[in-house]
């Protein structure tokens, strides 16, 4: 058995979007989510196998990694974390509860699952590779987003550490994405006047979808970017770089 790609957050947005790209480029696919209908649904649409966890749970990043392993001859080719929060509202208004959690979703659990998989990854002949995420917020320094910024920074530095520690085994990048079209930003996007109003304050002016995303996610979780690790790449519409208005 070939080993798999191990995803987290595969169902909706960016990690579904991710799991359907790389399975159509050939790459076994384990996905990991908590809704058992969503993941029994995607996996046998596009040929994955599956774990179902709550990653609140004692032991869940140990059980997907095991059956990620299991269904792949004993190793894991690969990591992709798309799980995170958005919070966005002024620091004044910002609880430690608050703090904790987002530091814990986007941070902890990243690091939390490269862990559990690591043992696993090293086990895959030619190498792995981890993906994960972070936003343009940590580059632009945007008002109201103190928690996610803080939190997603720790990821930019976590992925050159790692990228650094793991290196020549195991490569380790991240993504950066602008405000995406997905059900987690469904509070921002359902908005239409503030939808547009974001969108127009990027260089090409629309919001991100799933699919601008995938296809770079599934570039550097494959063989194919066997000589790229420990970068932060930006897929934002060019807002993180470009203004074309004053």
């Amino acid at each position: 058995m070939a080993a798999k790609i191990l995803i987290y957050g595969a169902t909706g947005g960016i990690g579904e979007a991710s799991a359907r790209v790389l399975a159509a480029d050939g790459m076994g696919v384990h996905l990991v989510g908590r809704r058992s209908d969503a993941v029994a649904a995607l996996a046998q649409d596009i040929g994955a196998s599956a774990t179902v966890a709550d990653l609140d749970e004692a032991g869940a990043f140990a059980k997907a990694s095991q059956e990620a392993a299991a269904e792949g001859g004993g190793a894991i080719a690969g990591l992709v974390f798309a799980v995170g929060t958005i919070n966005i509202k002024p620091v004044s208004k910002l609880s430690r509860a608050e703090f904790e959690r987002d530091f814990l979703v986007n941070a902890v659990w990243a690091a939390e699952a490269v862990q559990a998989a690591l043992p696993y990854m090293t086990k895959h002949d030619g190498g792995a590779s981890v993906v994960l995420f972070s936003t343009v917020a940590v580059a632009q320094g945007f008002t109201g987003h103190a928690s996610i910024s803080m939190a997603k920074g720790a990821i930019e530095g976590l992925t050159r550490s790692l990228a650094a520690e793991l290196a020549p085994r195991i490569r380790v990048n991240c993504v950066a994405p602008s405000l995406t079209r997905t059900p987690l930003a469904g509070k921002l996007t359902a908005n239409a006047q503030m939808a547009d109003a974001i969108a127009a304050m990027h260089a090409l002016p629309r919001l991100g979808e799933p699919e601008d995303l995938a296809p770079l996610v599934a570039l550097l979780a494959g063989p194919r970017s066997g000589w790229i690790t420990g970068q932060v790449m930006a897929v934002d519409g060019g807002r993180s770089t470009l203004r074309t208005k004053g």
